[in-house]
């Protein structure tokens, strides 16, 4: 039997929807920031390696289409590390997203 079969949705037993370790870390923090001058992927794949650099940082999503990052992390990041990261990558960190 799939899981649909069993209780009627798609999602897992758990009550989860994805298959394996889920993304989300339990007592971890999100923190959504602006980012100034990214303009494709690779802009994007540059600011998430530099933030992801960082230690705690669990995982980066960066968009290019709104310019914001948003940042998993197991506590609260120094903002400080975080705009020297970007800067690393060549872009300009406008602070956290509004």
């Amino acid at each position: 039997m799939t899981a649909e079969q069993t209780n009627g949705s798609c999602c897992s037993p758990e009550g989860t929807c994805h298959s394996g370790s889920a993304d989300v870390q339990v007592g971890g923090v999100t923190t959504t920031y602006k980012v100034s001058g990214m303009t494709c992927g690779h802009c994007e794949g540059a600011v998430s390696a530099e933030i992801s650099e960082i230690p705690g940082v669990n995982s980066v999503q960066a968009s290019a289409a709104t310019g914001l990052v948003t940042v998993s992390s197991k506590a609260p990041l120094d903002e400080t590390a975080v705009r020297a990261a970007v800067d690393e990558a060549g872009y300009e960190l406008e602070g956290l997203a509004a």
